[in-house]
């Protein structure tokens, strides 16, 4: 075989007498041998890209699922397609939750180079036990509350029949906090294989039960319920967060048979949940503050009516549902390497320093991939939204709702802000840079994007009389804006926080590697 002139780079392991000693020489490759390499490095979970393909997998399943449910509800009975959205918010109250610690595990267990792996896998063990403990808690207060959480949530038409649906979705706190900690634990590890094992387990076993159950070729000749739906993801919910906890013990046990650090057992701690609670804090205000106001604005749009409820519910499934893939996973994977380089960062300037000098050069270097999020999210973006806002949305919806009203107001709503997600495509991604490096500063952003703008119109909205007919000139303006505003409070609020962190001005917390 011939050798072309490529010479390949090989970076020798680190050995047992010493870990951190690193060798690197050249060797002349052949080219399908580079060609072979190159691949394989595209495709590992340990590089962006490979992350990304994992990524876009596991957001990409749940978000097909979240949709057809809608169709087997719409069949089973169209008028209940209102009362699966009370899944959907009562998963927004569990997200400041979820919100919290979890999203603190991209600047805390992301970084790799000033935290041992020991560390690293205490603080999983750590967060997985606090998220199920108080997932648990909340799953018995949303039981005891149901009548209250429909009274909020379910137009007044169906809100009788909601309750035990209600009930039966209160589960999914516990579910998704699981979930949520296992799956930021693992991308943060480089192990996004994680929640993709979970979103397969979980499609796959709803899909089964449902076309078994409640589809129309379902199995027997008792009439499928709305209630018999909650049950199967509620079981599958359960299943899949069990599975993906069991897969993230046999992956961390293997990491530490291969580990060349000191042995010593992983354990969870106090100490480890408070380095979790320095940054956590922050994101866990940012999202109690968001949802509250959203869940405030929610109440009023449930309380204009059935119809005017349904459309908005069927325009977030399917906004936030297939569509919104892409930008959910960029940002997952642009929060994983930005947590990655930011940890690189302090290991070369001091993790002990409090305020640090950054170049220009570790800015790029530090916030390169969020960039690269960016322009894949406008690649993307830009084309689903010119091209759905002309053909197919009203027929979509139609089949979501299996009602023509509710169809003609679903196209209205995605025609007037669809383009207002473009922005907020950017904004994800925009503001991982604070998210994976300075909680603190991401919460001063959302600040300003919660009480400049969603504050004062759900204060507005509670003084003027909306109906059905003039309550969307109103929404579109408080929602489509806010992703708008957003988009430039993010891009002042990172200008500032890298002018400052370039004169050494940004506050830091120090660094200890057995933490």
């Amino acid at each position: 075989m011939s050798t072309s002139s490529f010479r390949v780079r090989y970076r020798m392991l680190p050995s047992k007498d010493d870990p951190n000693a690193v060798e690197v020489c050249d060797a002349p490759c052949d080219e399908p041998q580079l060609k072979r390499s190159w691949l394989r490095e595209f495709l590992s979970r340990e590089t962006y890209y490979g992350s990304l393909l994992f990524n876009i997998g596991a957001f990409a399943l749940p978000a097909l699922y979240a949709t057809l449910s809608k169709l087997w509800v719409a069949n089973i009975d169209s008028s209940q397609v209102v009362t699966t959205d009370v899944y959907t918010y009562i998963g927004v109250i569990v997200e400041v939750l979820n919100d919290g610690l979890p999203r603190a595990s991209w600047t805390v267990m992301g970084d790799k180079s000033t935290r041992t792996q020991q560390s690293r896998i205490s603080l999983s063990y750590t967060l997985i036990i606090f998220q199920t403990f108080f997932g648990f808690i909340l799953t018995i207060i949303f039981i005891a509350s149901a009548e209250r959480l429909a009274g909020a949530f379910v137009p007044a038409a169906v809100r009788q029949t909601s309750l035990t649906y209600v009930r039966i979705s209160s589960v999914q706190a516990l579910s998704s906090a699981v979930e949520t900690a296992v799956s930021n634990c693992t991308r943060s590890l480089d192990h996004p294989d994680v929640p993709l094992l979970i979103s397969c387990l979980k499609f796959f076993i709803n899909i089964f039960l449902d076309l078994l159950i409640i589809s129309r070729f379902h199995v027997g000749t008792r009439a499928p319920t709305v209630n018999t739906q909650a049950l199967i993801r509620m079981a599958c919910d359960l299943s899949s967060a069990t599975a993906g906890l069991a897969y993230f013990i046999y992956i961390v046990v293997k990491l530490q048979r291969r580990s060349l650090e000191p042995s010593s057992k992983s354990r969870p701690s106090l100490a480890s949940l408070q380095t979790l609670a320095i940054p956590g804090k922050w994101t866990f205000m940012e999202s109690a503050l968001r949802n509250a106001i959203y869940l405030w604005l929610i109440s009023g749009i449930v309380s204009t009516g059935s119809d005017y409820a349904t459309a908005w519910g069927v325009f977030n499934t399917i906004r936030w549902g297939i569509f919104m893939v892409p930008v959910q996973a960029l940002q997952a994977s642009a929060l994983a390497f930005i947590g990655h380089a930011w940890g690189e960062w302090r290991a070369q300037v001091g993790a002990t320093l409090r305020r640090p000098k950054a170049t220009k050069k570790d800015l790029l270097l530090i916030t390169h991939k969020a960039w690269v999020s960016c322009a894949i999210a406008l690649a993307v973006e830009v084309p689903v939204c010119l091209f759905l806002s002309f053909w197919g949305i009203e027929s979509f919806a139609y089949y979501l709702s299996e009602s023509e009203s509710v169809a003609s107001t679903t196209q209205h709503m995605w025609k007037t802000i669809d383009w207002c997600y473009i922005f907020y495509a950017l904004n994800a991604q925009i503001g991982a840079i604070l998210l994976a490096t300075t909680t603190r500063w991401y919460l001063i952003q959302a600040l300003g994007s919660n009480l400049l703008w969603m504050l004062p119109w759900a204060i507005v909205v509670t003084r003027i009389n909306m109906t059905p007919d003039s309550a969307w000139h109103y929404d579109s303006i408080i929602f489509g804006g806010a992703l708008v505003f957003d988009f430039f409070n993010v891009g002042l609020v990172v200008a500032i926080w890298a002018w400052l962190l370039m004169r050494g001005r940004v506050s830091l917390s120090p660094v200890s590697g057995n933490l």
